[in-house]
């Protein structure tokens, strides 16, 4: 009779809320089991577990990050039991629009989706785990990031799956238009991503004149390859289309189609042309970049195209579009979406394995022939000077004019990942000069800087031009000016003073890019790098030295004053001259830095005549 005393005073205090002290809830738990016993005591290290936890709170997150996590089950996923890119598409495109609203604090509509390159295939049973997070916010769109991976419960495995790029458009009342609030990034990967966003957002500004360039200085007439044995497929024998009617369950909270059914159903007949022609079942190994040209809504019909483009020795491009209308046939379609996949066959090691020829219609099959091999080589470009890292990659680029925004795109970037950097320590100080260092596993590389009254739009003038360099810096002999490739980046000849190993002065050609700050607080950069040009090879009279990343950062601290910074990171050949000054047995940097200012005083005056003049 006791314990259930006990129990209907115990079901009293829970229905109250109260809280039930661990006595009664042993004692209730053993007079139920028979047992009559008092009360055990509480071991003393038990009080310390709760204090304990408390004491260590986990760090703060990122406010605009959302975390997804999917069990893929078998409706999930393709006949081989694998994941369907479309599916994939479905949860990315989910946890970037949640990562955009938070910070928007308003709808959000997907307006682009940056190229993905799929590393591995996922599994049934499998975990798929997506981070997504706002890189930087702009006036009313905002850039995501996105980071997938995939998680094996049984043996614990993490393995990469893609790393993507979302913008997004903030969607305020009908006739009105959203401002963002700016985005502060905390820690130095977030101050990276915010930095080199600014670049990304003008590389995709100018990706359709990079094509249009291409196949301007292209032959125009359509050279078909030729393999042996190999019969060539009609292109038209691969076409697709199909058409989908928009329901509620496609939609999303705003009423408009979601755009990740919109990619899922495109990767779907995209799947279909690649299979017709190879008669096998292709994996997706890439897309390129997605653009919403407008939105659709419930009971629109979305019309699906797709048609292989063309066909490499391993490799195939669909492209694919969705178009809309709603009941009337009589209308007009509206452009959704456009989007070009790269698909392979792979044979049972896992090892794409080789592919039919196709044979274009005239017209407008050879127009989109051309345009894949083109877009082919720019994939190439950017998979080849973007996404690899910098100790994978020679120092010296080749230069061209199709990868010309590409490789302006890694000159900038590589200098802001350099001064996003957290670990910089000050290493000496002069009078009004600072040294910092940075040790890396591979790099040693160092930062110089001062305030100087000068504006920092003046400053900027003067230090992106090389030809005036020798002005103030005597380690500059000469530098010419070979190529203006347009307002913002410039390729220069430069003659060193300093003699290599073999006794003969040093000759450089650098790639200088310029960049005025996006918005408030973002410093005006000129950024260098060595790149290869055919019409000027290493000589005999010259040692041809390399720049792996160095350049100018300038902030404006009034409208007079400026902070200028210089960085370098040290290629082997200039490390001694570093650690000698970062020793102080010399002061070379310090006098250096020193004539700069002096420089910047004496022309800013003669900067403002001019501009005057103007």
């Amino acid at each position: 009779m006791l314990s259930f005393f006990w129990l209907r005073c115990l079901l009293k205090m829970v229905k109250g809320n109260i809280v039930v002290p661990e006595e009664i809830l042993s004692f209730c738990c053993n007079g139920l089991q028979g047992s009559t016993s008092p009360p055990r005591a509480r071991e003393p290290e038990e009080r310390e577990e709760v204090p304990g936890a408390m004491a260590n709170p986990s760090p703060a997150r990122n406010p605009t990050e959302v975390q997804m996590s999917q069990l893929v089950l078998p409706c999930h996923t393709n006949h081989r039991g694998e994941l369907s890119t479309g599916q994939l598409l479905k949860w990315i495109d989910t946890a970037a629009c949640l990562s955009a609203e938070r910070h928007a604090g308003c709808p959000c509509v997907t307006a682009s989706m940056d190229d993905m390159y799929f590393e591995h295939t996922i599994s049934v049973g499998q975990v798929v785990n997506i981070k997504a997070k706002v890189n930087r916010a702009f006036n009313s769109s905002m850039e995501v990031g996105i980071q997938v991976s995939y998680e094996d419960l049984c043996s614990g495995k993490h393995c990469s799956i893609c790393k993507a790029y979302a913008t997004f458009v903030a969607q305020g009342p009908p006739g009105s238009k959203v401002k963002l609030k700016p985005l502060t990034p905390q820690t130095e990967e977030e101050k990276i991503e915010h930095s080199i966003a600014a670049e990304r957002r003008r590389m995709r500004l100018v990706h359709k004149d990079t094509l249009k360039d291409l196949l301007t200085r292209s032959p125009r007439e359509t050279e078909l390859e030729t393999r042996d044995g190999s019969v060539a497929v009609p292109a038209e024998k691969t076409r697709v289309e199909s058409v989908e009617l928009v329901l509620p369950p496609h939609a999303n909270h705003q009423g408009n189609t979601f755009g990740g059914q919109i990619m899922a159903w495109m990767e779907n007949v995209a799947t279909i042309a690649a299979s017709r022609l190879c008669h096998a079942h292709p994996t997706l190994r890439a897309i390129e970049m997605f653009h919403f040209r407008g939105p659709s809504q419930v009971g629109d019909r979305l019309v699906l195209k797709a048609i292989v483009n063309n066909a490499f020795k391993n490799s195939m491009e669909v492209g694919v579009c969705a178009e809309a209308y709603g009941q009337e046939m009589s209308v007009s379609r509206r452009h959704i979406n456009s989007a070009f996949m790269t698909f392979v066959v792979l044979d049972e090691d896992g090892q794409p394995r080789s592919l039919p020829m196709v044979a274009p219609e005239p017209g407008e099959g050879e127009r989109r022939y051309r345009e894949a091999s083109a877009r082919k080589k720019i994939r190439l470009d950017r998979k080849y000077v973007v996404s690899c890292k910098q100790t994978e990659v020679p120092l010296s680029v080749p230069w061209d004019q199709s990868n010309k925004v590409y490789l302006s795109y890694n000159n900038v970037s590589a200098l802001k990942t350099l001064v996003a950097k957290a670990n910089w320590a000050l290493a000496r100080e002069k009078e009004k000069v600072r040294m910092y260092t940075l040790e890396e596993d591979k790099f040693l590389s160092f930062r110089i800087e001062m305030s100087v009254r000068i504006a920092a739009s003046q400053a900027f003038s003067l230090l992106s031009d090389l030809r005036r360099r020798h002005e103030w810096d005597r380690h500059y002999v000469s530098a010419e000016l070979v190529q203006q490739v347009d307002d913002d980046d410039m390729i220069y000849h430069v003659v060193s003073q300093t003699l290599s190993h073999e006794n003969k002065p040093q000759d450089f050609v650098i790639l200088a890019s310029r960049r005025k700050p996006c918005s408030k607080g973002d410093p005006y950069v000129v950024a260098f790098r060595s790149v290869t040009l055919p019409t000027h090879p290493a000589s005999a009279g010259f040692t041809r030295g390399e720049t792996l990343c160095s350049g100018f950062c300038i902030w404006p601290e009034s409208e007079e004053t400026s902070k200028v910074a210089y960085y370098n990171q040290a290629t082997p050949g200039y490390l001694n001259y570093v650690t000698t000054n970062v020793a102080g047995l010399s002061s070379n940097f310090c006098a250096t830095f020193e004539a700069c200012e002096k420089f910047l005083l004496k022309n800013k005056e003669d900067l403002i005549v001019r501009l005057q003049d103007l």
